[in-house]
């Protein structure tokens, strides 16, 4: 029993953190694209129960470390995007063609191979543009609500240099103190667990500005990194099993509010570390414990929606954005990384976001529209007998 401790507290330090740190960017972005409280606390508890049984599954039966989450960038992506036409029934119709791709990306590892064609910086500056808005949030929160705001910041701050795991968890418990002391409370606010069904409803716009991108972002942002991370560890897992249980559990959770699980990119280390036990073979036991955990942490999922609701919008903007701070700095880097991708990645991120809406298609979709046409252009001015890039010129001459 003694040894079976530290990998379960390990997978119950998993689940926590990989909950408290980004649940508020899921909340915040199934209500941008129209569901009422009941429909966003069905949400966040069908995402739980997603990924604590495809976690369980995973691991139990490849006997590895595989830690599920939700798409934290997907859910950014919902906060970039607003409402669609047909209104949340729309989004959840998005959502179940998200997860049917991801699934497709599993049986058909051609279409895997297309997502990874995507060049890196075009990938990183759409996901910088839809992370942008969202970490800017803890500014316009420290100058409308400071008494609130600094509190939080300054923890996530000090957390982040001595106990950078608990540095979000910590700043969520920062806010709730401060909504205790100056909100209603909770008193008239059901915080039972609730089960809300939403009937899919298809639209163009919401499959072209909703379905596509998140399927991209999840696929680039959570996936693909969350491979690499098992496989610093030493594992190598087939990654078709898993596109399938997420995707298929994606399609089931979808009509309950959920929009995207995935393979998990940042948590997956707390889990596949040497910290979860000093033996590779006995990591499995955490990435299952952590599966149970958080279904155990959906049966709050009503709760941590009240929370959100007695709060100020933008104080929980705040949380969210600082949670997504480091998923910025590290979309910027893959962005501007290769300076011939530079202009067309300075393109994406510009209309992205700029949070523009044409043809009732939002902007992450044009974001890489604008990309891809500005990478082909310069390909062209790269062609034999093309005027030279000085800059390129010079780094060859430096070689």
């Amino acid at each position: 029993m003694t040894r079976l401790l530290q990998p379960m507290l390990a997978g119950v330090v998993t689940a926590l953190v990989g909950f408290a740190s980004s649940f508020t960017v899921v909340l915040a972005g199934l209500r941008a694209v129209g569901a009422d409280q009941r429909q966003a606390a069905s949400g966040l508890l069908a995402l739980c129960l997603a990924n604590g049984v495809v976690a369980i599954w995973l691991g139990l039966r490849q006997r590895l470390p595989i830690t599920i989450a939700w798409s934290t960038p997907g859910a950014a992506l919902l906060v970039s995007t607003g409402a669609v036409e047909g209104g949340f029934p729309a989004a959840v119709g998005a959502f179940v063609i998200c997860g049917l791709l991801i699934t497709a990306a599993g049986l058909f590892p051609a279409l895997g191979r297309w997502i990874g064609a995507i060049p890196a910086p075009i990938a990183g500056a759409m996901l910088a543009g839809v992370l942008l808005n969202l970490c800017t949030a803890p500014v316009r929160a420290l100058v409308e609500i400071p008494w609130m705001t600094a509190p939080v910041v300054l923890i996530w701050a000090l957390l982040g240099r001595v106990a950078r795991k608990w540095a979000i968890p910590g700043a969520l418990l920062a806010a709730i103190v401060a909504i205790a002391l100056t909100g209603p409370g909770l008193g008239a606010v059901d915080v039972r667990p609730v089960v809300e069904p939403t009937v899919p409803a298809w639209s163009l716009p919401a499959m072209v500005s909703i379905a596509l991108p998140l399927f991209l972002v999840t696929m680039a942002s959570q996936n693909v990194p969350g491979m690499a991370v098992l496989a610093g560890y030493g594992y190598r897992p087939p990654l078709r099993g898993i596109l399938v249980g997420t995707g298929l559990a994606s399609v089931f959770g979808a009509p309950l509010g959920g929009h995207a699980v995935n393979l998990a990119a940042i948590t997956a280390a707390l889990a596949a570390g040497p910290d979860a036990d000093p033996d590779p073979g006995r990591r499995w036991i955490a990435s299952v414990t952590a599966g149970g955990s958080m279904i155990v942490l959906g049966v709050g999922a009503g709760l941590a929606t009240a929370l959100v609701l007695l709060s100020p919008p933008l104080l929980i903007q705040a949380v969210a954005g600082l949670a997504l701070v480091g998923a910025l700095a590290s979309a910027v880097a893959a962005a501007v990384a290769e300076p011939e991708g530079r202009e067309a990645a300075a393109v994406t991120f510009v209309v992205t976001a700029s949070g523009m809406t044409l043809l009732g298609v939002g902007a992450a979709f044009w974001g890489l529209v604008a990309g891809g046409l500005m990478t082909l252009l310069h390909r062209k001015r790269q062609a034999p007998g093309a005027i030279p890039d000085p800059d390129r010129e010079a780094q060859l001459v430096r070689r």
